[in-house]
């Protein structure tokens, strides 16, 4: 449940602006890179953006690398927003437009794994992801010195290079009721 106020939607040409502000904004403590408008306005609709009384707080971007591998991209919470939640809701809603979308795996590279982890994420190597590879890192100055973790969520039970999983998401390791237990072992 998001807290009262809060609501999670698709992104619209229309949030560009605020989403290109948001991200500008949050580069150095985020970690983000750099986005123009002229990207942003170009793949608004890929966005979902949390708001507040009608005011953009949160974006983050479903970005395909291929038919079966999206990207979690420009992943922002404004500061005084953070704290209550938003961000967990924000990738489960990126979650939910994957499975729709028909993705096997939704990935991120980040600074700071421990968020992704959190919610189901496993750390995997880069070379476990050769779309994104080839999309981005190729070109990056960075490529062999990369101070990111890949993360990875396999979506529908699919496999992310050699780990494979039944779980499809991080509700699946809770009791179906108050008064049954269930043990779920990953390897």
């Amino acid at each position: 449940m998001l807290p009262d106020g809060y609501e999670i939607r698709a992104g619209t040409l229309q949030d560009a602006p605020a989403m290109h502000a948001l991200i500008t904004a949050n580069l150095e403590v985020g970690h983000l890179l750099p986005r123009t408008l002229g990207d942003l306005t170009s793949h608004a609709t890929r966005f979902q953006v949390v708001t507040r009384d009608g005011a953009l707080v949160g974006c983050a971007e479903l970005a395909p690398l291929s038919g079966t591998v999206a990207e979690v991209r420009s992943l922002v919470i404004d500061a005084a927003h953070r704290g209550r939640g938003l961000g967990p809701q924000l990738i489960d809603a990126l979650c939910r437009k994957a499975r729709v979308e028909q993705f096997g795996t939704l990935c991120a590279f980040t600074h700071d794994a421990a968020h992704f982890v959190r919610l189901g994420f496993t750390i995997v190597p880069h070379t476990w992801l050769p779309e994104k590879i080839a999309t981005d890192c190729h070109a990056c100055p960075k490529f062999r010195t990369c101070g990111q973790y890949a993360v990875a969520l396999p979506l529908r039970g699919t496999a992310v290079g050699s780990m494979t999983t039944s779980r499809t998401s991080r509700r699946a390791a809770q009791p179906r009721t108050a008064t049954e237990s269930v043990l779920v072992l990953h390897r």
